[in-house]
């Protein structure tokens, strides 16, 4: 017999022995090809049908055999395919009837198991109604992905995919029906699933696209906060034991702050002097740790602000319990530093916990053009019934300044800008607002100093009495979260912690629970080294390097709108950095290709040429060198400027 069917590679050949010798042979295969082939991988040995001809002929035959029959009739233990081509056939197989069974063998799996070269054994009975189920679900399975694929090619969006459309965009599952549709949906015209999805009306618009995702991503309960009664209802006889503190109370905050958890007081002392009380919103008192609030703040880790909206971190119950509103007592934990006549060195601090009544609620967006900073140096009267403690606290401010300055060894950079967004809604429209501000604004840099202060003074508390917190630290300029305290060289400051923001960000009232231990002598929640603690930094740096990214996000998709609202297509901006731009008149910060080599903060004209709010991209053309040079600025942090690896995402936020 001088034709051989073979085995190569998993594939089935046939071709034309030439020698032989010992365990291998030299073979001409159909196509001409002379291959060396192992004795052990022969399957078979022919006269005829000619080689080329087999494989044809059996793939024709191989087709008329029944499956199931075939696997009937199959022995149960490991045959060869021969024996049961010779038992099928009812007489000893030619070469193309041999060849056949063996391929309708080698093509069923799910009846017949391999057990070697042309041997194979049938599958039991129960394996083989297991097997056949799943590969009649995955054939329907396979045909629904087909028709949604197909429904969503004509423009309409299945009902299967859209409730699952926020989560095929955040965290989606790739051997789902849904983002196999999905992917086969895709097209030159609709590239990417944010695009196909938004085009199919899964969502009202791309800001809601944007939203969805997140809250697919980190919220997947929702935004909403659901709790049984009062948690908090045995806390309030604790809150109202505490002694009333005989203080004058404000705070100073934007008009769309409500959540305020600080707030300011000037007191003038008989000796002269005065003293200067920082007070701090103290739901630390009644929160307490591993409570039912306690766990949904630990989840949250901190409030997420975006444009016109925000998710709090606390219930909202909650907050108004603690929150300093005007014309309420609440309970605080307050700093007080007693000022020398001067008001420029302080000669004590004193820590306590107290209630306080609030007097006014400040904003300073409307104050700003009182309080400016000539108008307070000058002594001219300030036609504001908090014009004399303001000025107090502005010299304490510029003197806490000063010092820190002088650890530092540097002025501390305050040039550039912050803007303001606020959203003006009627009925479904919305209209976006972008107001600019100076960093260093009189008001802004008081109560930056004195949550500073504060701040810093009670991570020396907690470092003095060995109790853990989470602090922060900036050395060799990389800032870092840590259990122990180390010094803060950006600030210029040897202690730092946050715990101003306690109603905003849970490593606050994390921090504001140990020093309320520390101050009544009480062994705090917290240990040295305790796992919970690490776990505690590790979540909320990861939380909130994700809810700083959201937030930019949102702004950016805001700045996005603010150019189509105002049909914006010649615009002003200012050099950042190379070819890192920014609109003179708005945070939207973009590459500019062709840019001239320029010094930061000056100024250019650019065409906003088009902007996508789905991929919060902006494209432009450079146009000409603007007349006027403003301050450098510091990029943006994050990612959203295609290449740029930008500021460190936990990096220590603007003062405001």
């Amino acid at each position: 017999m001088k034709h051989l069917l073979f085995e190569d590679n998993g594939d089935f050949r046939a071709g034309t022995a030439l020698s032989e010798t010992g365990g291998s042979l030299q073979v001409e295969t159909a196509s001409g090809k002379r291959t060396k082939v192992k004795a052990s991988h022969v399957l078979l040995r022919f006269d005829a049908p000619a080689p080329d001809a087999l494989i044809p002929a059996a793939r024709q035959l191989a087709d008329s055999i029944d499956v199931d029959f075939l696997w009937e009739c199959a022995p149960q233990a490991e045959f060869g395919f021969g024996e049961l081509a010779d038992e099928y056939h009812g007489h000893r197989s030619d070469a193309v009837e041999a060849t056949a069974l063996l391929l309708k063998l080698h093509s069923a799996p799910v009846y017949f198991h391999r057990k070697g070269r042309g041997r194979y054994r049938a599958a039991p009975p129960e394996v083989l109604r297991s097997a056949l189920a799943t590969l009649e679900r995955r054939r329907r399975e396979q045909e629904r992905i087909e028709a949604w694929a197909q429904a969503m090619r004509r423009g309409e969006l299945p009902e299967e995919v859209a409730v699952q459309a926020a989560q095929l965009l955040a965290r989606p599952d790739r051997n789902s029906a849904a983002w196999k549709a999905l992917e086969l949906s895709l097209s030159p015209e609709h590239p990417t699933p944010e695009r196909l999805l938004c085009a199919l009306g899964a969502f009202e618009s791309p800001r809601a696209m944007h939203v969805a995702r997140f809250e697919a991503e980190h919220f997947p309960q929702g935004f909403g906060v659901a709790l049984q009664g009062d948690p908090l209802a045995d806390a309030h006889r604790a809150i109202d034991a505490l002694p009333l503190a005989d203080v004058d109370a404000f705070s100073i905050d934007d008009s769309t702050t409500t959540e305020i958890d600080d707030c300011l007081s000037v007191q003038p002392l008989p000796e002269g002097g005065w003293r200067v009380g920082i007070h701090i919103a103290a739901p630390g008192v009644a929160i307490e740790h591993g409570g039912e609030v306690d766990a949904l703040a630990r989840a949250r880790m901190a409030t997420v602000y975006l444009p016109g909206d925000k998710i709090t971190m606390l219930p909202q119950p909650t907050i108004a319990s603690f929150s300093l509103d005007a014309g309420r007592e609440a309970a605080a934990l307050s700093l007080y530093v007693e000022v020398d006549a001067s008001g420029e060195r302080i000669v004590s601090k004193t820590s306590r916990v107290e209630r306080i009544v609030v007097a006014d609620n400040l904003r300073h967006d409307a104050l700003d053009a009182r309080f400016d900073e000539a108008s307070l140096d000058s002594g001219a009267p300030i036609d504001h019934p908090r014009a004399d403690a303001i000025r107090v606290l502005w010299r304490l401010a510029k003197a806490l300044s000063a010092e820190r300055d002088r650890v530092r060894g540097k002025p501390e950079t305050r040039s550039g800008a912050d803007f303001s967004f606020y959203i003006d809604r009627e009925g479904d429209a919305e209209h976006v607002r972008i107001v600019q501000r100076r960093r260093d604004e009189p008001l802004d840099r008081i109560v930056a100093e004195a949550m500073i202060l504060a701040n810093s003074e009670w991570a020396r508390l907690l470092s003095l009495a060995r109790v853990p917190g989470v602090f922060r630290a900036q050395q060799a300029g990389r800032v870092r979260t840590a259990t122990h305290a180390a010094p803060h060289q950006g600030l210029g400051v040897a202690y730092y912690m946050w715990s101003t923001s306690p109603l905003r960000r849970y490593v606050d009232l994390v921090n504001q629970r140990q020093l309320l231990a520390v101050l009544a002598g009480r062994k705090p929640p917290l240990a040295a080294n305790d796992t919970e603690l690490f776990s505690i930094v590790s979540a909320f740096e990861a939380r909130y390097g994700a809810y700083l990214d959201f937030q930019q996000r949102m702004e950016r998709y805001w700045c996005l709108r603010w150019i189509e609202q105002r049909r914006l297509r010649r615009a002003d901006a200012v050099v950042v950095r190379d070819d890192l731009v920014r609109l003179a008149d708005a945070p939207l910060y973009f590459r500019l290709a062709g840019v001239p080599a320029l010094a930061p903060g000056r100024r250019i004209v650019v065409d906003l040429l088009a902007a996508d709010e789905i991929d919060l991209s902006v494209q432009a053309r450079f146009v000409d060198v603007g007349s006027a040079t403003a301050a450098p600025e510091d990029p943006p942090p994050g990612d959203l400027i295609a290449g740029d690896e930008g500021e460190e995402a936990l990096a220590e936020p603007t003062l405001r």
